[in-house]
C-alpha cells in the first residue's frame, strides 16, 4: 500500500510538473515583444503635400518616395530645407509606394500596377523596370537582397538584378501574425516595420520573421497636426554614419530624429 501510495504520489507530481511546463509554453508562444518609448532629439521640415510611402536616408539627403495618383514621385531633399533638390514624376496612372537604394541606382515601386521603377540615382533618369505579382507597399534592402512587404503578414526577400523572390517570412508577435506591414527600414540586422494605423513600428528579425520588440510612437504628433485620419505613421530612415533614426508619416509637418528609449 505504501508504495502504491507513493508510486501515485510521484505520478502526480510528474503530470502537474509537466502541465506547468506545458502552460508555460503556452504562455511564451502567446506572450507579446517588449516596447519601447522614445525621445524626440531633433525636428526637421516635411511637407503636408507630401504622401509618404518611401523613405529612407543617404549621402546627407532624405529620398522620399510619395503615393496618389497624379501626385506620386521620387525626392532626395536636404533635411535642413524639407524642399526636394531633386525630382522625378510619375505618370498620372501610377500610385507610387515604396523606395530603396541598391548601389548607384533607385527602385520604387507602384501600389496596384506591377510595375517597379529602376533609376539612376544621381540623375533619377529611368534604367529599366520590373514586373511582379501582388501589391506593393514598403521597401529596404540588407546585404544582399532587397526586401519587401504588401500588406500581409508576409515580407519577401528579392533578388535585386531581378527583382524576383527568393524567400520570405512571416511576421509573427507570439502566436498572433502581424499584418499590415508597410514602410520598411533595415538597422543594425533588423527590419523596422510601420504598421499601417498603429503609432508602432515592429522590431522584426529578418530570420524567422519573429517580432523582437516594439516602439511605441503614440503622442509624437498631435492628432490636431494630421490632415485627416490617412495622416499615419509611414516613414523609417537611419543614418547607419551616425547612429540617427528619423521617422515620419503621411502628409505630416515634420520629419523626427528620435532615441529609442525603455517605456516607463
Amino acid at each position: 500500500m505504501k508504495v502504491g501510495r507513493f508510486w501515485k504520489a510521484w505520478q502526480c507530481a510528474t503530470m502537474c510538473s509537466l502541465a506547468f511546463l506545458a502552460t508555460c509554453r503556452v504562455g511564451q508562444a502567446f506572450a507579446e515583444a517588449p516596447t519601447s518609448g522614445y525621445q524626440v532629439v531633433q525636428k526637421f521640415p516635411h511637407s503636408t503635400s507630401s504622401y509618404t510611402e518611401g523613405f529612407f536616408y543617404l549621402d546627407g539627403l532624405f529620398y522620399e518616395g510619395t503615393g496618389m495618383n497624379g501626385q506620386s514621385a521620387v525626392m532626395a531633399i536636404p533635411p535642413s530645407t524639407g524642399k526636394p533638390i531633386q525630382k522625378h514624376d510619375l505618370p498620372a496612372q501610377y500610385f507610387g509606394e515604396g523606395i530603396v537604394d541598391w548601389g548607384p541606382n533607385l527602385y520604387e515601386w507602384t501600389w496596384q500596377s506591377h510595375v517597379c521603377f529602376v533609376y539612376d540615382r544621381f540623375s533619377m533618369r529611368p534604367i529599366k523596370q520590373f514586373p511582379y505579382t501582388g501589391e506593393g507597399w514598403g521597401m529596404t534592402h540588407d546585404k544582399t537582397s532587397i526586401i519587401t512587404s504588401d500588406g500581409t503578414a508576409t515580407l519577401r526577400f528579392r533578388d535585386p538584378s531581378t527583382f524576383k523572390e527568393t524567400r520570405h517570412i512571416v511576421v509573427h508577435d507570439g502566436a498572433k501574425q502581424i499584418d499590415q506591414l508597410n514602410e520598411l527600414e533595415y538597422v543594425k540586422g533588423e527590419i523596422l516595420s510601420n504598421v499601417w494605423h498603429d503609432d508602432r513600428i515592429a522590431r522584426i528579425s529578418p530570420k524567422d520573421g519573429h517580432v523582437i520588440g516594439w516602439i511605441d510612437l503614440h503622442g509624437i504628433l498631435p492628432d490636431a497636426q494630421r490632415v485627416n485620419a490617412e495622416s499615419v505613421l509611414n516613414g523609417i530612415a537611419y543614418d547607419a554614419a551616425k547612429d540617427r533614426l528619423f521617422v515620419t508619416g503621411k502628409q505630416w509637418p515634420a520629419i523626427f530624429e528620435i532615441k529609442v528609449v525603455p517605456s516607463r
